[in-house]
């Protein structure tokens, strides 16, 4: 079996883009070539690995591809309108290999993420580990050995994702003269996204909630950073910005991402299952520090249920409604609105053109009323 001569992930060297402007579909097409890639060239070596890269192309089918919207929005802020058709048709093509590096490494540390909190469903839908599990489970073995495959195979799956997505974003930059500002900027995702999940880890472990502060932090690095932040940085910087420019961006895009994530705590939480897909009980029945503990774990009525939090037998609607009754979902919204339009204020001191602005302000909006 032989590997397409000149196949996306295959070459470093930008190909003409597509002629249309929508950037979901060159994305999808984009992403399903590096994967069949993948699953091609595994076939040569390893029918077991073949057959992981398609439950990976799987897993990643859907979702919004948030990131490469992102990508192409800073690369908008500073493009230049006096480039010609054959430099802006490559440079769409560098923005939409960055952005598939985004997607890849999304899907990396989903599939960690998912080991992690031990989950066999996302969005309701099996998850890759499942998958194994279940293999292991119609194999003989018992439940805890199966779930230890199905962890196993999704640790091995976020490994090959995080290496192509490394690959493809140097690809993307290649003979670029910011090529080593965009490389370091998108492992500065991935060490950013690590440490954050380190400290959610932690902060599970320990007897009270974190401060609100250290919740901040914590989900500026996990979240924030790789979903928003760079990648309007990296975009920034494909299209020639200065550092300054490219930080001020970036810096924007940090505040939204706190703002995505603070509202998906209070989703976690309040949020309606059935629009949503997320459960409102795992968050606290698991003890996580979100903005919602966090703030409520300071206000002095609210010591009495801390003995809850790390009860896994907890009433769950007991503690939400002590929740409710400290303010924390009304001071989580109220920051997370602060952050948004400081971000849209920002946007219009850096003197953008007129469309970013007007999209990043639609970020800020769909953010704010997720779940409504």
């Amino acid at each position: 079996m032989s590997l397409p001569s000149q196949s996306p992930a295959q070459t470093c060297r930008p190909r003409p883009a597509p002629a249309s402007d929508a950037l979901q579909q060159p994305v999808r097409l984009h992403l399903a070539a590096v994967i069949q890639e993948q699953r091609e060239a595994a076939g040569e070596y390893s029918k077991a690995a073949e057959t992981l890269w398609t439950r990976i192309g799987q897993a990643l089918e859907g979702g919004k591809l948030t990131r490469p919207r992102l990508v192409l929005l800073g690369h908008e802020a500073f493009a230049s309108p006096a480039a010609g058709e054959t430099e802006s048709a490559e440079r769409l093509q560098r923005v939409i290999q960055l952005g598939c590096a985004f997607e890849l490494l999304h899907g990396s540390l989903l599939m960690h993420d998912d080991v992690i909190d031990r989950d066999f469903t996302r969005r309701g839908r099996p998850t890759l580990s499942a998958l194994y599990r279940d293999d292991a489970l119609a194999r003989g073995k018992t439940a805890q050995d199966a779930e230890h495959a199905g962890h196993s195979a999704a640790i091995i799956a976020g490994d090959l994702l995080l290496a192509a997505a490394i690959k493809l974003a140097r690809c993307a930059a290649d003979s670029l003269p910011a090529a080593d500002a965009i490389e370091n900027s998108f492992h500065q995702a991935i060490h950013h996204a690590a440490a954050g999940e380190l400290e959610d880890l932690l902060f599970s472990l320990g007897p009270v909630p974190a401060q609100v502060h250290e919740v901040l932090r914590m989900e500026k690095l996990k979240t924030a950073a790789y979903s928003f932040q760079v990648p309007l940085h990296t975009g920034a910087l494909l299209a020639g910005a200065d550092a300054a420019g490219a930080a001020a961006l970036a810096n924007i895009g940090s505040q939204l991402g706190v703002a995505y994530q603070l509202i998906d705590d209070i989703l976690g939480t309040f949020g309606d299952p059935e629009q949503t897909g997320k459960s409102i009980e795992s968050d606290l029945r698991e003890g996580k520090s979100t903005i919602l503990t966090a703030m409520a774990a300071a206000t002095p009525g609210f010591s009495t249920h801390l003995q809850l939090f790390r009860d896994p037998d907890a009433d769950v609607p007991a503690m939400r409604s002590a929740l409710e009754a400290a303010g924390a979902e009304r001071f989580a919204r109220q920051l997370a609105h602060d952050l948004c339009a400081g971000a849209t204020s920002a946007s219009r001191t850096l003197n953008l053109p007129v469309a970013v602005s007007s999209e990043l302000e639609a970020f800020a909006d769909l953010i704010l009323n997720r779940g409504a």
